[in-house]
């Protein structure tokens, strides 16, 4: 994990006078602005660095994400050619309040179909520049399951066989939109494409998906537990079965790999 610091040499000048809309400049200066030594150092605890967590050449500055989110909601007219500046930079809170912009437009009822589109396109086109479990996390539901919701969920089973972790946490992330909409099935069907995953950020996701799904599907959950619970990671499992009652849990957690 690379740290940036703010100094006068690398914080970026905006170039918002003389261009119509927000800018990545603009978004990026004010954002250097908030940055907090402070921040930094839990930044420094809380995100675990190497072995594939972040992507080469990740830096940090050190800002609440309480703020970015605020300075984000600033922003969120931006254009997605503007977007994708956010989305090339090396600073990591840069690309989150990239995700977090496309988000915000995501979730706005004033965000016209063309946009929504441009933005998924923009998701998925720059999808190597997404590369740890916050970006996804901040974007995939709204920009991603949204704009599928109506449509062919085939892109997600294609994301969710990929080589990538985060499209592979991409595709199950994206049915959160679909859980909210009371549809649950492409959350189980994709969970059971990741049950042999070797990654715990995906155990996580899965685990966690098919425990929101089972609210509203708690039939389909234990049919899930039943075909698979034996071949579960620990992680996934545990994380799937956490709202069970107690009866239950016992009798998942003697299965598989939790028995060893």
């Amino acid at each position: 994990m690379t740290i940036a610091r703010k100094t006068s040499k690398t914080a970026p000048s905006a170039s918002s006078a003389s261009q119509a809309g927000p800018t990545a400049a603009a978004f990026t200066k004010k954002l250097y602005e908030l940055q907090s030594d402070e921040e930094l150092k839990k930044i420094r605890r809380y995100f675990k660095s190497g072995e594939g967590q972040y992507g080469e050449g990740d830096q940090f500055i050190g800002v609440r994400m309480g703020h970015l989110f605020k300075l984000a909601a600033e922003f969120i007219d931006m254009e997605p050619a503007q977007l994708e500046k956010l989305m090339d930079s090396p600073i990591h809170e840069v690309r989150a309040g990239a995700m977090s912009i496309m988000d915000k437009q995501g979730r706005s009822k004033k965000t016209s179909p063309e946009r929504r589109k441009e933005l998924y396109e923009l998701y998925l086109r720059r999808h190597d520049r997404i590369n740890n479990w916050d970006l996804v996390d901040l974007a995939a539901q709204y920009v991603v399951g949204q704009y599928l919701f109506d449509k062919s969920r085939k892109p997600l089973y294609k994301l969710a066989r990929s080589k990538n972790i985060w499209e592979r946490r991409t595709a199950i992330v994206a049915t959160a939109y679909f859980i909210r909409k009371k549809e649950t099935e492409d959350t189980f069907n994709i969970a059971e494409l990741l049950v042999h995953d070797q990654e715990d950020l995906i155990h996580k996701a899965a685990g966690g998906w098919i425990r929101e799904a089972g609210k509203q599907a708690p039939q389909r959950l234990i049919s899930f537990l039943d075909d698979y619970g034996a071949y579960l990671p620990r992680t996934f499992l545990r994380y799937a079965i956490e709202k069970l009652p107690a009866r239950q849990k016992e009798h998942y957690m003697k299965l598989g790999k939790l028995s060893q």
